[in-house]
């Protein structure tokens, strides 16, 4: 009978720059899984790769003073890298510029347009260059790109267009019918809300520019980079060979929440006009955050994936992000809590329970495998320890990895535990000593199967130090057999030093400043010379008290875009609490508000080079920060205070103080 399969793909990259923290993410969920499914008994495909067409890519190379092709080649050299750094499986490496990508692609292309699916016309559209998207006016935020941030052009081209809008009832009955297919749920449930707007045809090509794959009979046209993009699931197991047969559907398709409407509608879209079966998952990840800080070249907080494992190993990075991130969600990194658990869950529970029993080997048995004789209630208690793997595959395919680690966290500190109680440095009877070490030592063969997805290299060096071969869940199981000999006590996980925390003498970096969009301004109720204002705060509301009555209405205040202390501790002013304070520039008999025009509620201000920390400050901390105004930029010892959007605003003279 033959294997099931398991087909598990990435988001291919877009190798116009250095790998980043949050791609290394995506490989490593991709990377549990497909490992999860080899050791459950699957023939497993895993498949990552590069998305290498594209104005963006067009003029990134131009700016580096090369040719595309050259420096494509150069940059997707450290995306095969980061994929051996980080210990990753994949099966294969599909480029977008491979000769079998192009002819899957055009052949795509023929498919859906001989069934009349695709018609040229005009296309006039907000076009941002960073998306290589179309977006409606309604869909910018404040006039620009939702996802980047910047603006939009204005563009007007001839086009050829897919027929997306004969695809939306189809669409939304088989998400509407097929849970599983968008997780988490809460990322379904905002598709479908998407899907309630009728869909508009889709531009799938481009003639404004050449770097792409030429579209079939009309080489004037470049397929639009997405339209190309999407079809790599399929070129990627050589569509449409025997291998592409075995392997599709996808079983997951693991993406960041950024492109989730390119995949959960362009590309189903796609394969139904293609006649081919949609992928079974779609698994959306979060984005990763610095320390509780956004990650911005700005702000040099930009955390190396390659730095990281050259510091720490990839295990330990693999376990945090599995461990404390959970699925769908967004998370933070930081290396004080990779220290942490690699210094606490890796060194002193695992590598510490393989160390202490390996050395009890050797001193009593020559480092030979000891026989097991009875074992006693002890021995059949943390028996029951083992998981239930059938509860652990639930977990994975319910995709709450964290709790799978969890689960089997708990039973290595069982294990400890069962070492601990029956202290074998204190046992004399030869036979009973005998039965606990291969206690533990068949635990932690059992250990090393489990660990496996998590922390494959650690999960190897465990299973050679016991001198056993690396076994299948099957094998998970406690056996009286284990014969052999175990090598010399070694350490299986370096520790690490706590890093020294970034500390700043400067002043601005104990102040989080925050953009508040204005919601609603009242009077306050026991002054009349303040308002008490409700701002949006990002993924939270807050109440600031302002003393601005005397200078703004309540309607020329509403909907401002301000910029505010958002660590400060809370304070009653005429007993009502002022959650923040928000900045404004006074001089002479002139007061004006610091804006921040273009940015999101919750954005980060900062001056770039200072990092902000987000521990509470009392008003005295932030008054030892000197602010003024110069040409209608808020300065910091001359530089100006902005967001990514820009430098923040106020209109007063030159040399009013910020407050």
């Amino acid at each position: 009978m033959p294997k099931k399969t398991y087909y598990v793909t990435t988001a291919i990259a877009y190798p116009n720059a250095a790998p980043h923290i949050g791609f290394a993410y995506e490989l490593i969920i991709a990377d549990f899984l497909a490992r999860w499914h080899e050791l459950a008994g699957f023939d497993v495909f895993y498949l990552t790769g590069t998305d290498e067409h594209g104005q963006k890519l067009e003029q990134a190379a131009k700016s580096a003073g090369k040719k595309p092709r050259q420096f494509i080649d150069e940059m997707v050299g450290l995306f095969v890298l980061l994929c051996e750094k980080l210990g990753v499986r994949n099966d294969a490496f599909i480029r977008t510029t491979d000769k079998k990508h192009v002819k899957t692609a055009q052949e795509i292309w023929r498919k859906v347009a001989d069934k009349g699916l695709i018609y040229k016309g005009t296309y006039t559209g907000l076009y941002c260059t960073g998306c290589e998207a179309f977006y409606l006016e309604r869909e910018l935020e404040n006039g620009l790109c939702p996802t980047h941030k910047k603006a939009v052009q204005e563009i007007s081209e001839e086009s050829y267009f897919f027929k997306l809008s004969a695809f939306q009832e189809d669409l939304v009955r088989h998400i509407e019918g097929n849970p599983e297919f968008i997780q988490p749920e809460s990322k379904r449930k905002e598709i479908l809300q998407r899907l309630k707007e009728p869909l508009r045809d889709l531009s799938v090509s481009r003639a404004s520019f050449k770097w792409g794959i030429p579209v079939p009979g009309d080489p004037k046209h470049v397929m639009y980079v997405w339209f190309d993009a999407l079809i790599n699931y399929l070129s990627g197991i050589s569509y449409p060979t025997r291998k592409f047969e075995k392997f599709w559907p996808a079983d997951c398709q693991v993406i960041g929440k950024d492109i989730l409407w390119f995949h959960s509608v362009i590309w189903p879209a796609i394969l139904m006009a293609s006649d081919l079966p949609l992928p079974k998952t779609i698994l959306v990840h979060g984005h990763l955050t610095k320390d509780g800080h956004k990650m911005s070249k700005s702000l040099g907080n930009v955390v190396d994936p390659f730095d990281v494992v050259e510091r720490f190993g990839s295990d330990a990075l693999r376990y945090v992000l599995l461990r404390d991130v959970p699925a769908g969600r967004d998370g933070d990194f930081s290396e004080k809590a990779l220290v942490a658990r690699n210094n606490g869950d890796l060194a002193d529970s695992l590598g510490n329970l393989l160390q202490r029993v390996s050395k009890l080997v050797h001193k009593n048995f020559d480092g030979k495998i000891p026989p097991c004789s009875d074992l006693t209630s002890a021995e059949k208690e943390l028996e029951k320890e083992i998981p239930d793997l059938k509860e652990l595959s639930f977990l994975v395919d319910s995709c709450e990895w964290n709790r799978v680690i969890e689960l089997i966290w708990n039973y290595i500190k069982a294990c400890n535990k069962y070492v601990n109680d029956q202290a074998p440095w204190k046992v004399e009877d030869k036979a009973r000593l005998s039965t606990i070490l291969y206690t533990a030592l068949e635990h932690l063969r059992i250990i090393s199967i489990l660990v496996y997805p998590i922390i494959p290299k650690s999960a190897r060096k465990l299973s050679e130090c016991i001198g056993v071969p690396l076994g299948k869940f099957r094998d998970a199981k406690f056996k009286t057999g284990l014969k052999g000999f175990i090598s010399q006590p070694r350490i299986l996980f370096e520790k690490f030093d706590e890093p020294e925390p970034a500390e700043s003498s400067d002043p601005l970096s104990r102040i989080d400043l925050r953009v508040g969009v204005i919601e609603k301004v009242e009077d306050h109720p026991k002054a009349d010379r303040l308002y008490v204002l409700t701002i949006d705060a990002g993924d939270h509301k807050r109440t600031l008290v302002a003393g601005v009555k005397k200078f703004y209405s309540k309607d020329e205040l509403l909907g401002k875009r301000i910029v505010f202390v958002s660590n400060l501790k809370p304070a009653r002013l005429r007993g009502v609490e002022s959650q923040g304070m928000m900045l404004a520039a006074e001089k002479g008999d002139s007061v004006k508000v610091v804006e921040a025009p273009g940015a999101r509620a919750g954005e980060q201000v900062f001056v770039p080079g200072i990092v902000p920390k987000s521990d509470t400050i009392t008003i005295d901390d932030f008054m030892a920060v000197k602010l003024e105004v110069k040409g209608g930029r808020v300065l910091y010892n001359g530089k100006a205070l902005r967001t990514e959007q820009g430098d923040v605003m106020v209109d007063i003279e030159d040399g009013a103080k910020v407050r």
